[in-house]
């Protein structure tokens, strides 16, 4: 289970790395984004390894790595071609 830990919390930590260097105009603090990826890829493999118990190396990483992955998309901000304007009242 500490592997798993670990290679959760390298892997989550690589993806936020990753989402920095390519998306760092659209992101947050780096410091934010950095923490978000470890928090969601933890918190991904606490709830993969409790559905599927021990013994799935594997696919805890990949529920940590899908989990990272949809807490690091919520802190992108939109672009800024799709500025709306509120209608006049």
């Amino acid at each position: 289970m500490l592997f798993e830990a670990l290679g959760s919390a390298l892997l989550g930590l690589l993806l936020a790395w990753t989402a920095v260097h390519r998306l760092s105009h659209r992101l947050p603090a780096r410091s934010l984004v950095l923490t978000t990826g470890v928090a969601g890829a933890l918190i991904g493999a606490f709830v993969t390894h409790s559905a599927l118990g021990p013994g799935n190396f594997l696919l805890i990483l990949v529920g940590a790595a899908i989990v990272s992955a949809a807490s690091l998309s919520l802190l992108l901000r939109p672009t800024g071609r799709l500025r709306r304007r509120s209608a006049p009242a």
